[in-house]
């Protein structure tokens, strides 16, 4: 029996009807660009997300992009982020005319690590790109008074973690609330995806949410008339609708998603305690969302491998570090630059976690991560 590293067509059987009737929607309307359909998403992704504005764009990509764009970005100015994340999060800030300033990651959890953050401002620092990933908060707190105390914009990415919480202050906040601006990611792999690239950026922010509207749209909200160079970065509308049909099973995709990392974090106890591999690590006061269940594991290459000779799905995200990319070589970083991130790099691997993954699978998986290290289930 093999096992997918996600399966798409399963949630496809929950929600059909849902989104042919908003697909069938469109049809009948006819308004493909822009048009109702897509305002009725972004309200519901605003009240999701507890936030005033939620501006639909063409890609999770296209999100970071505006929102940097959005800056006014000269030569010379600094974006701090994370070495260890998609290739977009630092790509953004290239193409956006910032230049990307890397800090290392907390060992435990692998998001950026604030006091990394503090060392790396400069009187050039604009803006902070904290990553959520894999579906867990960055540490929000201190990165807000950061951002605060040198005047800097922060922006979340949040294109792995729609839905993730953490105790800020007292109250529970949700990606979207903390920084400055949010981006989100609905592609397919996404805990929402659609059926091709979908982004969107959200905040509190009037002036940042006109702005984005304005870049959207060839830089001019009133047709024919440009107020400055934007961007043709629309959400689609059949994206939109297929969405719109999705977003209310989003919370129980992520609790089943949950459930299925608790079952793997006392299935793999006895390996940790081996030193055998090391589980995600939520800390207290936080609520993942589980885009991706990523283990710390020894020989990694091998155990891929050994996986994927059974016919189960895995993958490394990721293999290789920004900072270590070709295409970043001019901003003078070496290997031994992040230590972390390159650790975490050589040691990750994400195993199957969606919400409709069985029991039997998640059996599969295990007993087959066992029997690479020799040890019975």
């Amino acid at each position: 029996m093999s096992v997918a590293l996600l399966d798409l067509k399963r949630q496809f059987e929950q929600v059909e009807a849902d989104v042919r009737i908003q697909i069938d929607r469109v049809l009948r309307e006819q308004s493909f660009i822009l048009g109702p359909i897509v305002q009725e998403f972004e309200a519901a992704v605003a009240a999701y997300a507890g936030v005033k504005h939620a501006v639909g764009l063409a890609s999770g990509t296209d999100a970071l992009l505006l929102a940097l764009r959005a800056l006014d970005l000269q030569p010379g100015d600094e974006v701090i982020t994370t070495p260890f994340t998609f290739f977009a999060t630092a790509g953004t800030i290239h193409n956006a005319g910032g230049r990307a300033v890397f800090a290392d990651i907390d060992p435990v959890t692998m998001n950026l690590d604030p006091a990394a953050v503090e060392r790396a401002v400069t009187p050039r620092t604009r803006a902070i790109v904290p990553v959520h990933l894999f579906g867990l908060m960055a540490q929000m707190a201190p990165l807000r008074e950061t951002a605060r105390r040198h005047g800097v914009f922060l922006l979340e990415d949040s294109a792995q973690s729609i839905g993730a919480r953490q105790v800020v202050d007292g109250a529970w906040k949700a990606t979207g609330q903390l920084g400055d601006a949010t981006t989100f990611s609905f592609f397919p792999s996404k805990n929402l995806g659609g059926y091709g690239d979908g982004g969107m950026l959200v905040t509190d922010d009037d002036a940042c949410a006109a702005r984005i509207r304005r870049l959207r749209t060839h830089g001019g909200v009133k047709m024919y008339h440009h107020d400055e160079v934007g961007f043709n970065s629309r959400l689609d509308t059949l994206q939109a609708a297929i969405l719109l049909a999705k977003l209310p099973y989003l919370d129980r995709w992520s609790a089943a998603r949950r459930a299925n990392a608790a079952w793997y974090d006392a299935r793999f106890a006895r390996l940790e305690d081996a030193g055998i591999l090391r589980r995600p690590l939520i800390p207290q006061g936080n609520e993942s969302v589980y885009n991706q269940y990523t283990l710390r594991v020894r020989d990694r290459d091998p155990l891929r491998e050994h996986l994927q000779a059974q016919g189960i799905g895995c993958a490394v995200y990721y293999p290789v570090p920004l900072h270590l990319q070709p295409c970043f070589a001019y901003l003078g970083y070496s290997a031994g630059d992040f230590p972390e991130s390159e650790r975490a790099a050589a040691e990750v691997i994400s195993i199957p976690v969606y919400p409709e993954l069985a029991a039997e699978e998640r059996e599969r998986v295990a007993r087959a991560i066992e029997a690479f290290y020799g040890v019975e289930g």
